[in-house]
């Protein structure tokens, strides 16, 4: 018999079936593949992410970069600054509005995913073929659905709080 207080009911009792957890369980099982090539290549995994991010468009809007590439904002505006200085992305100024910043693909940034591509790619097909190439594309459907949940949901908040601020403005 234990002298052990009883286990409150609010504690996990197995981390291992707890969405979050296995998401992250997931995320730093692909990415300790991927960290080692990036380092090769002088970038850290935010900013391939935002040279993935800039690589399928001509120019974007920060926001728009730091939303497609799941960084944050203010992290994006410190991480832009460097990545300009290293000549991996140029930035500017949008002639119509001051307040926007506008990012595109520099030589620099183009080279690096130009010598990281080949390497990129083998270690995704080892990745696909280790674990089924069936299974990925339905792991990737499914969690696309899942992130889509947490935009619907962020659009939803969103709604409300305009609806609530007009509302109070009719009061």
């Amino acid at each position: 018999m234990s002298d052990a207080p009883p286990r409150p009911a609010f504690l996990p009792t197995d981390v291992r079936h707890s969405l979050p957890m296995a998401l992250l369980r997931a995320r730093e099982a692909v990415m300790a593949r991927f960290r080692p090539m990036l380092d090769r290549h002088g970038v850290n995994e935010q900013q391939w992410r935002v040279l993935r991010v800039l690589a399928e468009a001509e120019e974007l809007d920060a926001t728009q970069v730091a939303a497609r590439a799941s960084i944050l904002a203010p992290s994006l505006t410190r991480m832009a600054k460097s990545m300009a200085e290293r000549g991996l992305i140029a930035r500017r100024k949008d002639a119509g509005d001051a307040r926007r910043v506008l990012l595109r693909l520099a030589p620099a940034g183009e080279a690096v995913l130009r010598t990281a591509a080949s390497e990129s790619r083998a270690l995704t097909e080892a990745l696909i073929a280790e674990f089924g190439a069936e299974r990925t594309a339905a792991l990737i459907d499914h969690l696309n659905a899942l992130a889509a949940l947490g935009s619907e949901a962020a659009l939803r908040a969103a709604d409300r709080a305009g609806h609530e601020a007009r509302d109070a403005g009719d009061g």
